[in-house]
């Protein structure tokens, strides 16, 4: 387990994966809460683009993801004011006011 406090999230996760010698893994569970966010989705004219997305509030989140060869690819699901849910190809996330925390199953063997 990863935690993350007062960071950034997918850098943290790549520093304490690199750290613990994790390479490869499946990051079974994500949960926690961050302040802001950049999320990417497809245009629904073409599979091979990005719609990234700044967000700059609040947001509960949840998601799964791999790392492959100490790269992290997190996709997760944000709930926002409103009970309102964004979801995507997570870019960034900055953890401050609560936690995060990162459950991965290491694949190095």
């Amino acid at each position: 387990m990863i935690e993350v406090r007062n960071a950034e999230l997918l850098e943290t996760i790549t520093a304490q994966a690199k750290e613990r010698g994790i390479a490869n893994g499946a990051i079974v569970s994500l949960i926690g809460a961050v302040d802001e966010f950049t999320l990417s989705t497809m245009p629904s004219d073409d599979a091979t683009k990005d719609v990234i997305t700044d967000y700059a509030l609040p947001a509960e989140m949840s998601g799964t993801g791999e790392i492959t060869d100490g790269v992290v690819h997190v996709h997760a699901v944000m709930a926002v004011e409103g009970d309102r849910p964004i979801s995507g190809h997570l870019h960034s996330a900055q953890v401050g006011t609560w936690f995060a925390r990162a459950y991965i199953l290491p694949n190095d063997a």
